[in-house]
């Protein structure tokens, strides 16, 4: 029952000190957020090449689930910028169906990370994998709106990059001037709109006049209707259609989701707690980002996560609790309902105008930037390498490659700083000296002392067998007080280093021994090969027992 807490949902926590004034609070804050909402939620959906509904479905089948189950008092939850790259590229490969069982495979591996308390772990994964990832995706995205930004007369864009540029390349000499007008107006909007109001989003704004301006002066502009059929009423209920190639084929995808929204949701969560000065339970969130993707995929809708913006304009419009969340996706059935057929009359240059800003806006290409400038090499090196992976090939590739070449570039580091050091004699120093060189011991003159700093892992142990060659020594003592870890690769090292003591008649004495690594000696029944006398607590125990086993000729 403990471990239960940690999954708890925040709703039945702020239930217990809930108020009418907060109530009032929270309905007007989903409001506003699912105002926010309704025009991105439709863009992001013809962005990934659905139907721009299933955006809706998204807010709110997802958001209401993710509100309800979830570990935070104000996070929002639907369709985000992160997800269109990787829809896009399964759609394209694996149509629909294939869309539907990745998300619900990642909703799946989601609940089983809450439930494992994976919550904390997400926080391991490199910034120089997550700036490069969401900067690559920002680019996807620009170069995805380009044909209904331009209005280029053109068949299906292609998924992969360097085809998209060459497409539009082709096609170039097709752009409608009126389009790009349109385009350029909705952009101007947002740019400058926050100027006048804080409240209502320039994004809204840009529809607004834009639809207008299309539908009163009947301008050739392509709007929603003339490229989809869009479907009121509420989302339908459908199994997906499993099969065991099909989920081969679809996990890797879903491992993808499921880290990314992971990723994005506890983002949102350790943002949104520094606005309101709360703290979010993260396995519980997982578990309601996961169910939330579930319901989605069984209702129609796509990838969903928390949504960094839209949680933000909650707690800025008085938002306190998962109600608010709930009436969001709630005002969002709303208008499915009863003002879905409206949509269709949106200039789709208007849509890709508000793509373009979305993906400035999470480019972050400022810290990319800065992180060129400053980081290290092997840092940078990851960084561009998954960019550039995100662009060119995908999502999936990129994290995979990008997480790889992390661990490696980690451990190489690990491996820099593990060092072996034999200690300076107490006779080589003069006797003058001495008081200044206060951490100094008397080392018996039988003994030979080395310190290990660093980790003691297959990567960092080359240097630990360079010991041994003195003559008329026959105790080595080991000081591990700054061995922190040890794999089975270290063990096997130290083993070696225990043989090779025997061979030459030498006493091996562990100083310090941390619990890690004296854990690891335990399992391996290494403490009882070597002797648990021969394991000291500390520096001055060592040397006293090194002192004993001098041969009686040499003690002093």
């Amino acid at each position: 029952m403990e471990s239960l807490k940690y999954i708890k949902p925040k709703l039945f926590s702020t239930m217990k000190t809930y108020t009418k004034e907060q109530f009032v609070k929270d309905i007007v804050a989903g409001i506003i957020v699912a105002i926010i909402a309704l025009p991105l939620s439709i863009a992001l959906a013809i962005a990934s090449g659905v139907n721009p509904e299933q955006g809706l479905y998204t807010g709110i089948i997802a958001g209401f689930f993710i509100s309800f189950l979830g570990g935070s008092r104000v996070q929002i939850g639907g369709p985000t910028a992160a997800f269109v790259v990787i829809i896009y590229g399964i759609i394209a490969k694996y149509g629909s169906s294939g869309l539907i069982v990745a998300t619900f495979l990642a909703g799946i591996i989601m609940i089983i990370m809450g439930l494992l308390h994976f919550g904390n772990l997400i926080k391991f994964i490199p910034k120089t994998i997550t700036v490069g990832f969401t900067l690559g995706i920002a680019v996807g995205i620009f170069a995805g709106q380009i044909k209904d930004f331009l209005g280029l007369q053109m068949d299906a864009v292609p998924s992969e990059f360097v085809d998209k540029i060459v497409a539009y390349a082709q096609n170039l000499h097709t752009l409608q001037w009126m389009t790009l007008a349109m385009g350029m107006l909705a952009l101007l909007i947002q740019i400058f709109w926050p100027k006048v109001s804080q409240k209502i989003p320039g994004s809204l704004v840009a529809i607004l006049v834009t639809t207008l301006l299309v539908q009163l002066l009947k301008l050739p502009v392509a709007t929603i209707g003339d490229l989809y059929t869009i479907k009121a009423g509420f989302p339908k209920f459908a199994m997906p259609e499993l099969s065991l190639s099909l989920v081969r084929e679809m996990i890797s995808p879903a491992f993808t989701i499921a880290i990314l929204a992971s990723i994005e949701s506890l983002l949102s969560c350790v943002v949104s707690d520094g606005m309101i000065g709360g703290h979010h339970r993260s396995n519980a969130e997982l578990v309601g980002q996961g169910v939330g993707n579930i319901m989605s995929a069984l209702f129609g809708g796509i990838p969903a996560t928390g949504a960094i913006a839209r949680t933000a304009a909650n707690v800025k419009n008085g938002g306190r609790t998962p109600v608010a969340g709930m009436v969001h996706a709630l005002t969002l059935l709303l208008i499915l309902l009863f003002l879905m057929p409206y949509a269709s009359m949106i200039p789709m240059s208007c849509l890709a105008a508000i793509l373009i800003m979305v993906a400035y806006n999470m480019s972050g290409w400022r810290t990319f930037v800065h992180m060129v400038k400053t980081a290290p090499k092997s840092d940078i090196t990851v960084l561009v390498a998954t960019f550039l992976l995100t662009v060119f090939f995908d999502l999936v590739v990129a994290i995979e490659i990008g997480m790889v070449l992390a661990a490696f570039l980690f451990m190489k580091r690990m491996s820099d700083v593990a060092d072996v050091k034999s200690w300076v004699y107490m006779d080589d120093v003069d006797a003058n000296e001495i008081s200044e060189h206060t951490d100094l011991k008397y080392v018996p003159k039988n003994t030979m002392v080395y310190e290990i700093s660093g980790p003691m892992f297959f990567g960092a142990t080359s240097d630990y067998l360079a010991f041994a060659n003195e003559k008329h020594k026959n105790v080595l003592i080991l000081r591990m007080r700054n061995v922190p870890a040890m794999d089975i690769t270290g063990l096997d090292t130290l083993e070696e280093a225990y043989n090779t003591c025997r061979k030459k008649g030498i006493t091996l004495l562990l100083s310090h021994v941390n619990e890690q690594p004296l854990h690891v000696m335990e399992k391996a029944g290494f403490v009882e090969k070597l002797g648990a006398e021969n394991i000291c607590d500390n520096i001055d125990a060592a040397l006293a027992r090194a002192e004993s086993l001098a041969p009686a000729a040499n003690r002093s």
